[in-house]
């Protein structure tokens, strides 16, 4: 009997692989997401975990002025320290032929002899450092491709003021810095910034740090809590000009790949929520309208012995096979989504081995999921059939009420066609019916809102913001502070239009006991260049003594305006002090705080010092001002605003703009599986009174249009309500899914609605021309037939 079943299921799939095959897309495209997400995030994860347990990545860091080496005993006695690596780290500009601007980068020192303790570098390519030869020197991997290096190449680098020639020895990667980039800066330049390693004594006679260090890493027990080790370290160093320890949490490097996972973990439960319980709506929707359909084969399988729990096994069966269907095509999917995702991501983030590793244990969880949703979108409607007596189901439905609609009654109905008002009446009939095919439809409509609202975000920083903001065309650091006069001799380079010199220092800010270390930036009244603008595009002018920051760093620390922030300085006589917290920036990378320049020095003890310089030049000598720049020594750094507006173009841009694409793409197939869906089954259950308007003397084409006005009439209904709740999701996932390293502002455009809407309209159109081209096909002899 079971047999008699199984080929009674597949003649009813094959009958209806239209929904099925619609019905099953939309839920791979949902597992496809999650398993690709869930996966992404296992690779990452576990390859992180390995990478740094491999070259032991230390748990805490400090940098600081000098300090001699006998002080590195005294650390590694300190309670929970299992491993001490000193090193000296120092800033250096090179100069390229290859390119215009001067680039910059960080030297770090290597043991003499025998690799460091921690934070050991993967060889990619090259050969290790020979501890006899001098002039030698690896580089990381990142600057290496952007620039095209290979070992053996020559580098002309500036050390401390000294010009000196090196050979490549090697290609390397560092856990300190899968991602690469300059120290404060939330975008990468692998083209201008680079990391550099040398033997400790080359470094140590550069920098005249001989028998001492400036920087250093720890490692700690198993089990044992970072915090009071980084609050020892902190206070040992700080006579010898401790710029303040932080653990790994907050490491550059190891925030950025956090964040990455981040917001895997968000877009794996999200997305996929609204795409299973849209196939949840849709598998209700084909079940239970087939349910309906099948009233009579239902008594007489029962008449023929079938008991109810065979019925209910038969159907579920059905269900469970387009949810398998789904299932399959999602793992496939996301195994192929991720392995492609994988190669975007060895070019963001620099681990020795990354493979796309999927997430068996998501796996599962999304078979699970999907026929869980579809066996939960049925089982209702199955159970209510297997409960209906025989004799009661042999009998047709009763008919139902087809009295005047609404609009008739209230007088409306002469301005209605024959067609419109049996449209209209068949939707009032069945309330419930048609609510559930609007939520679908809405769903549909809503998925359309988030990717094209990501796009307009990365515009609006690329084409918008970025020039908002920073209207200068680049900026400078100084290798130590210096006198105001130093913007002279800018002023006097060629090409120059305008000079604005600036103040930035090392603090941490604390607030009801959180904490975070930044840069606190300096920001003048008037301005010209740099400036603040608050989350309604108003320059937010800045007050003497008056904190102005990222209004993400006020949400980590729960700080409002008008709070008092405690800002300590980690450089020089480390001054503590608190500050009003005037008003909050809505800026797109990293977290920063501002405040006026003279505030700044009088808050660090200091003359009229700055540490850096911002510059307008004329663009027609471009070249002239990067060569003459080149020859200025006290230049520690420069980032030219374009290069890093293509910077952030080619890397998270990209990024976020392929899933965008991705995601859309989804959406959309979504949207034609809903509506299209919707057509076939209502021209599935209507067509015995398709056939009896056709045989009462309507036409084709005044048939046909019940259909399309009922299509289009749910259609007007739902389209504004997914746009309302796509307006929602997307805010909610969008300020989920921004970090403290970069964000995107939340831009609704025009182009974003009317996209939505025009998809819709066209599958609806689409749909409404299968259904028409259905329904010329007809049978009107076999639809009015009486069922056995």
């Amino acid at each position: 009997m079971i047999a008699h079943l199984d080929r009674k299921l597949f003649r009813d799939l094959r009958r209806l692989k239209g929904q099925a095959v619609a019905v099953a897309l939309v839920m791979a495209c949902g597992l496809a997401m999650m398993i690709m997400a869930r996966s992404l995030i296992h690779s990452l994860d576990d390859t992180r975990a390995d990478y740094y347990r491999s070259n032991r990545f230390a748990e805490i860091f400090a940098s600081l002025k000098r300090a001699p080496n006998y002080i590195i005993d005294r650390i590694a006695a300190l309670p929970a320290v299992a491993g001490v690596q000193s090193d000296i780290s120092g800033q250096v500009t090179l100069d390229l032929p290859s390119l215009d601007e001067p680039a910059s980068g960080l030297v770090r020192s290597l043991p003499d002899y025998g690799e460091p303790e921690l934070n050991r570098l993967f060889l990619r390519r090259g050969r290790w450092l020979n501890p006899s030869s001098r002039g030698e020197l690896l580089v990381g991997e990142a600057f290496a491709l952007a620039n095209k290096l290979e070992p053996g190449d020559s580098l002309t680098l500036l050390l401390n003021g000294r010009r000196q020639q090196f050979r490549i020895a090697g290609i390397v990667l560092s856990p300190e810095y899968i991602f690469e980039s300059r120290p404060g800066a939330a975008l990468p330049d692998n083209r201008t910034y680079g990391i550099f390693w040398m033997p400790y004594k080359e470094v140590a006679t550069a920098w005249d740090l001989y028998g001492a260090f400036n920087h250093v890493s720890l490692a700690l027990a198993p089990g044992a809590s970072p915090e009071p080790v980084i609050a020892a370290v902190d206070e040992l160093l700080k006579p010898y000009g401790g710029l303040g320890a932080y653990g790994r949490k907050d490491h550059p490097s190891h925030i950025r790949v956090s964040d990455e996972i981040r917001v895997l973990t968000i877009l794996s439960i999200g997305f996929p929520i609204i795409f299973l319980g849209v196939a949840a709506f849709m598998t209700n929707a084909v079940l239970s309208r087939l349910l309906a359909l099948q009233r009579e084969q239902i008594a007489i399988l029962k008449a023929f012995g079938f008991s109810n729990r065979q019925i209910v096994t038969h159907y579920l069966k059905f269900a469970g096979t387009i949810g398998l269907a789904g299932c399959i095509g999602g793992v496939i999917g996301g195994a192929l989504l991720g392995r492609w995702m994988v190669r975007l991501y060895e070019f963001f983030f620099r681990f020795p081995d990354l493979h796309f590793r999927i997430d068996r244990f998501s796996v599962v969880v999304a078979l699970g999921v999907g026929l869980a949703a579809v066996v939960t979108g049925v089982f209702g409607a199955v159970r209510k059939a297997a409960k209906l007596p025989p004799a009661e189901a042999m009998r047709p439905e009763p008919p139902a009420n087809f009295r005047a609609s609404l609009f008739e009654r209230i007088g409306l109905g002469r301005w209605f066609s024959h067609s419109s008002r049996i449209a209209v009446r068949n939707l009032e009939r069945r309330p419930a019916q048609a609510l559930f095919t609007v939520a679908g439809l809405a769903l549909a409509t809503a998925l359309l809102i988030l990717p094209n609202t990501l796009k307009s975000g990365i515009a609006d920083i690329l084409d918008n913001q970025w020039d908002v903001v920073q209207r200068q065309d680049l900026n400078l650091g100084i290798a130590e502070p210096s006198s105001l006069r130093i913007t002279h001799e800018l002023e006097r380079l060629p090409g120059v239009i305008h000079v604005e010199p600036s103040r930035a220092v090392a603090v941490r800010i604390n607030f009801h006991g959180k904490s975070r270390q930044i840069g606190l930036r300096s920001l003048e009244a008037g301005a010209q260049h740099s400036r603040a603008i608050d989350y309604a595009g108003r320059e937010i002018t800045p007050a003497s003594d008056s904190l102005i920051v990222s209004a993400k760093l006020a949400d980590a620390l729960g700080a409002e305006v008008g709070d008092d922030l405690i800002v300590e300085a980690l450089e020089g006589r480390r001054p503590v002090r608190p500050f009003r917290l005037a008003a909050l920036a809505e800026d797109f990378t990293g977290i920063a705080a501002y405040l006026d320049r003279s505030s700044i020095n009088r808050f660090l003890g200091e003359g009229d010092v700055i540490s850096g310089a911002s510059v307008t030049i004329d663009m027609t000598r471009r070249a002239e001002f990067l060569h003459a720049i080149k020859t200025i020594p006290r230049i520690s750094w420069i980032s030219i605003k374009e290069t890093l507006r293509t910077s952030f173009r080619n890397t998270t841009a990209q990024m976020m703009g392929m899933l965008t694409t991705l995601y859309l793409t989804m959406a959309v197939i979504v949207a034609f599986g809903v509506i299209y869906n919707n057509a076939r089954i209502t021209l599935a259950e209507r067509a015995r009174e398709l056939a009896t308007l056709r045989v009462i003397g309507m036409t084709q084409r005044e048939v046909g249009s019940v259909i399309v006005i009922e299509l289009g009439v749910l259609a007007l209904i739902a389209v504004p309500v997914g746009l309302t709740l796509g307006t929602f999701l997307a805010t909610l996932i969008i300020h989920s899914v921004n970090t403290e390293t970069v964000r995107l502002p939340l831009v609704f455009t025009s182009y974003t609605y009317t996209f939505a809407v025009t998809v819709v309209a066209i599958a609806s159109a689409l749909s409404s021309l299968v259904v028409l081209r259905k329904l010329k096909q007809l049978d009107l002899i076999g639809a009015l037939k009486a069922p056995e």
